[in-house]
């Protein structure tokens, strides 16, 4: 099934949508006079991606931003001791989980009755389609696990990946300027626009340069330090013995920071992906983002095309600046963020790449 979900076929579809939804986002970031908190609207931005997009419920907007205060109480208190005692994390969890679970069935009851005006098959579309095609018409609370499974799936570690994005290109203003000249050299950025039917997914995929970005953010800030595996044959390790049965851990932070393969690890550096170089091409597994193996992330081509149209929005139509004196520091738990959200003031642009004044700003101007 999730094959499916993920295919290049349902890649393309989802494409206009997810353009959409950035699109929307960073206007009404460079509308908003204050500086944002990046962390937090990506996290929003990737809630809603995966509601819009991924499941194609049409929630209004008041509805799913209560939504998402729902789905953050749950998040931040999934991992909780499970000790059931008033106002303790896990009862927190568990009555955000039973409000979040009553919204996605009243979603879901409304999707199945309106089913006019759809142009795709999103996500949900396709997990209700296989079961009916291994003649199981799956339940209610089998569809509730499915979408809250995939909403998890495309949240916290999409929005670590774009607020790292996000960082990189304000510390790397060359970097921003190369993408610019690449999507200008591809016919895709023309005076300051964004060209109407340029952005298909054959298009992304020829743009190398920011394939590189994608990749050097993820090597330099792979959003989860590593994942767990059952030993399924008894081998040995460095002169250990690692018995069959024993659960292993592996450490993609650690892998990215000691392979030989990358030189000057510390430093962002997209060219090290790029042609002359590869460094990424010389084994198996010292580049793993994703995980490797059968068990890899099946999201991954998702969420590397959701992070290739923000970076193609953020380089065509926004200027941005950071809002405090220096660089936040890092924190690693539960995801890579920075520990106050990164703060950045936003600024929408026209289509000669100048500042648009907001009206605040506009009438301002007039009294000087």
């Amino acid at each position: 099934v999730f094959s499916k979900i993920f295919s290049h076929e349902a890649l393309e579809s989802y494409l206009p949508k997810i353009q959409l939804v950035i699109k929307d986002t960073l206007r009404a970031w460079s509308s908003n006079p204050e500086s944002i908190n990046v962390y937090h609207e990506t996290q929003k931005l990737t809630f809603r991606m995966a509601i819009r997009v991924l499941l194609g419920f049409r929630i209004p907007d008041e509805e799913l931003n209560r939504l998402f205060e729902v789905y953050q109480q749950f998040v931040e208190n999934v991992f909780s001791l499970p000790v059931d005692l008033p106002f303790s994390g896990y009862r927190r969890g568990i009555r955000a989980r039973e409000t979040l679970q009553k919204g996605l069935e009243k979603a879901i009851q409304e999707k199945l009755q309106n089913t006019q005006g759809k142009d795709y098959a999103d996500a949900l579309d396709i997990l209700i389609e296989s079961g009916k095609e291994h003649g199981k018409e799956l339940t209610m609370q089998e569809l509730k696990d499915g979408t809250l499974e995939l909403i998890f799936a495309a949240y916290a570690t999409t929005a670590s990946a774009s607020t790292s994005l996000i960082t990189q290109l304000l510390k790397h203003p060359r970097v921003l300027e190369k993408l610019r000249e690449e999507l200008r050299s591809k016919g895709i950025l023309h005076n300051g626009c964004i060209c109407e039917g340029s952005l298909r997914l054959d298009n992304i995929n020829s743009l190398h340069y920011l394939d590189c970005v994608i990749k050097e953010v993820l090597r330099l800030f792979t959003p989860i330090s590593g994942g767990y595996r059952t030993v399924l044959q008894t081998f040995e390790l460095d002169g250990f013995q690692i018995p069959k049965g024993w659960s292993v851990m592996y450490s993609i932070r650690d892998t990215h920071d000691t392979a030989p393969v990358f030189k000057d690890v510390d430093i962002f550096d997209p060219d090290r992906f790029g042609q002359g170089r590869s460094e990424d091409k010389d084994g198996r597994f010292h580049y793993l983002p994703f995980g490797g193996g059968v068990r890899t992330c099946l999201g991954k081509h998702l969420a590397k095309l959701f992070l290739k149209a923000l970076a193609i929005e953020l380089a065509s139509t926004s200027r941005f600046e950071l809002s405090t004196r220096t660089f936040p520091k890092i924190t690693l738990v539960p995801v890579v963020h920075p520990v106050d959200g990164l703060k950045v003031k936003f600024f929408g642009l026209d289509s000669n790449q100048n500042e648009i004044l907001t009206g605040t700003d506009a009438m301002l101007g007039a009294t000087v």
